[in-house]
């Protein structure tokens, strides 16, 4: 183990490997969140040639997971072909899962405890758990302690057809009962945002998705797995035209949501490789972009008027600030789209001065967010959202845009990334790239 250091190390992103996303009962229908994870780990292994290397830390996480997912991340890395020493964590922080284990093994570097990590998750909502009623549970739990035959006769004859009737998963917040959707309904509503609005940017979703396909962009950043080559949700003929015929979802009042403009129940798993700048160089990796900083918030969604998924709101401007940033200094945001809605509202939040100073006590706006540097590469709406591997995929997509668009220019890049969470949370990262060669200067 290294030493612990006086000072925090300089973290880099030098990776990333996925494998496509999945519509939910589509290409990886009967694929198991272990080999989803097993997958993407393996294509980062092989593109980095990592066969044997003893990592770090491996953290990964998914939201839905089923008994069988004991230790994932753990089973996950013992099926591949990383040094068996390899240690491994199972995290959980819903939709912001993967950004969460970019953090965890960021700091473990910086601090000096391990070199290398590898961040990442998956989540299968073709394979998600399926309970049963808590009375069928019970007397399941009493009869696998019976004693007698008397006593398991007396319990099987206990049991009614009632018993029998899964419970299908939901995902509807505990403390209100209302669903992801129905939040951001309501939030939408409250923003006055137009379904032309949410189609516009759903559509442009689709088409920058599509575009950077076409130019390779990919090329780097994904293996395909089980016949799967590209994310299914991509529609590269979505037009706003096309968005306007289909039909609302969510919202009783003035409903503007479609499953158009909302993403879609995906399968899919993603991993970054991060580590030291001395870590890569024995490697012969080329560091892609530095992991600066990271922040976190939550709203009071449930006593207050903070919608469920507003909490990035409030986290963006503090991370900006505590490393002497503005909005102008950026030059590419990853918002993560879990509908098209709540990109938009966080955008106009951070527009507003009754928003951002009189009800979050910032001195001013945060300020506009450019179009043409909003979600590049295209986003969930049109990749899919698998929970726990959105993060990955997003920090390995905005580290390769970073590098690219530093070589070009031959100055430093930045960008933030934005994921919501469930629960009212959410977790915001900043990461940027020097030209290769100017690092130290």
């Amino acid at each position: 183990m290294t030493a612990p250091q006086n000072a925090p190390r300089r973290v880099h992103v030098l990776g990333g490997n996925r494998i496509p996303f999945g519509k939910i009962g589509g290409a990886y229908r009967g694929v198991s969140n272990r080999d989803m994870m097993t997958a993407a780990l393996d294509g980062l292994i092989a593109r980095y040639s990592l066969q044997n290397e003893r990592i770090g830390e491996v953290a990964g996480g998914a939201v839905l997971k089923r008994a069988a997912d004991f230790n994932l991340t753990r089973e996950s890395v013992l099926g591949t072909a990383l040094d068996p020493h390899t240690p491994a964590i199972d995290m959980q922080k819903a939709c912001a899962t993967g950004l969460e284990t970019l953090n965890f093994v960021t700091a473990k570097i910086r601090l000096g405890q391990i070199d290398s990590g590898i961040a990442g998750g998956v989540d299968s909502a073709s394979d998600a758990p399926i309970e049963v009623s808590d009375s069928l549970r019970r007397k399941l739990h009493t009869l696998s302690r019976a004693k007698t035959a008397g006593q398991r006769l007396s319990l099987v004859g206990s049991l009614r057809p009632s018993d029998f009737a899964p419970l299908a998963p939901r995902n509807s917040e505990p403390r209100t009962g209302l669903s992801m959707g129905e939040h951001q309904a309501i939030t939408t509503r409250e923003w006055g945002i137009t379904r032309e609005e949410q189609d516009e940017l759903a559509a442009a979703s689709h088409r920058n998705l599509a575009a950077a396909y076409e130019e390779g962009f990919f090329d780097t950043l994904m293996t395909g797995y089980r016949g799967c080559g590209r994310d299914e949700f991509l529609r590269p003929d979505t037009t706003v035209e096309k968005l306007a015929g289909l039909k609302t979802v969510f919202g009783k009042e003035q409903a503007t949501m479609t499953a158009g403009n909302s993403t879609g129940l995906s399968d899919g798993a993603s991993a970054v490789l991060v580590g030291t700048e001395e870590w890569a160089a024995a490697r012969g990796l080329t560091p892609l972009a530095e992991v600066v900083d990271f922040r976190a918030a939550a709203t009071d969604y449930v006593h207050g008027d903070e919608g469920l998924l507003m909490a990035p709101v409030e986290a963006m401007p503090r991370l900006l600030a505590d490393n002497g940033l503005t909005i102008d200094d950026i030059d590419f945001f990853e918002i993560h789209e879990a509908f098209a809605g709540t990109v938009l509202s966080t955008l106009k939040a951070w527009e507003s001065r009754e928003y951002m100073v009189d009800r979050l006590g910032f001195d001013d706006v945060l300020g506009t967010v450019p179009r043409e540097k909003l979600n590049v590469k295209g986003s969930s709406l049109a990749a899919g959202h698998p929970f726990a591997a959105t993060g990955g995929r997003i920090v390995a997509s905005l580290a390769t845009m970073l590098r690219t668009a530093a070589d070009d220019t031959g100055r430093t890049q930045r960008g933030v990334i934005s994921v919501c969470a469930a629960s009212g949370q959410g977790v915001v990262c900043l990461l940027q790239a020097e030209p290769v060669g100017q690092e130290d200067k």
